[in-house]
């Protein structure tokens, strides 16, 4: 399988100063991201970069982004949006930062780069939106579209002694 973020960099690295932008759409697939079901079979990765020269390497901006699907952590309701991550990092021939990627050969692999990226910033446990009330614990109605009757959760019987020694100390 050919690798669309493969980048000839010979010509970026002759000179400190020049600029090369890239802007694509990437199959996740060709980021090896498979069998992960936040993402949709198909799903397109949108990949906008800056690449400029230094003298210790090259600096790549952008951001990448992607769209994920998932179930609500707190309804259960799908629910699915897109990840936008930002982009500052630096290749280097030779690796004297402990955060850089490697220039091997003349070559810039941006996949590795893209693929961290997609990965670790589509939520794990997303939520519908940022103040969804989620469902009673006692009746499990969905309460974004009403409310219940229910006096509040069960108390597990363990914690008793515990309304006990609220009791007899006043309520401090």
């Amino acid at each position: 399988m050919a690798n669309p973020l493969l980048v000839n960099a010979a010509e970026l690295l002759r000179r400190s100063g020049l600029q090369k932008d890239f802007v694509m759409q990437v199959p996740l697939v060709d980021l090896e991201v498979v069998d992960d079901p936040r993402f949709v079979d198909g799903t397109e990765v949108d990949v906008r970069l800056h690449l400029e020269s230094m003298n210790d390497g090259i600096v790549v901006d952008g951001t990448v982004s992607v769209p994920w699907v998932g179930t609500c952590r707190r309804c259960l309701e799908p629910t699915g949006d897109t990840s936008v991550s930002e982009v500052h990092e630096l290749y280097q021939r030779t690796l004297t930062d402990p955060d850089a990627f490697e220039i091997v050969g003349e070559q810039v692999d941006l996949r590795a780069l893209a693929r961290e990226l997609v990965l670790l910033d589509a939520p794990s446990t997303p939520l519908c939106r940022p103040d969804c009330a989620g469902l009673c614990p006692t009746c499990g109605i969905n309460l974004n579209e009403g409310s219940c009757s229910c006096s509040g959760p069960p108390v597990d019987p363990r914690w008793s002694a515990l309304d006990q020694l609220k009791s007899d100390t006043g309520d401090r």
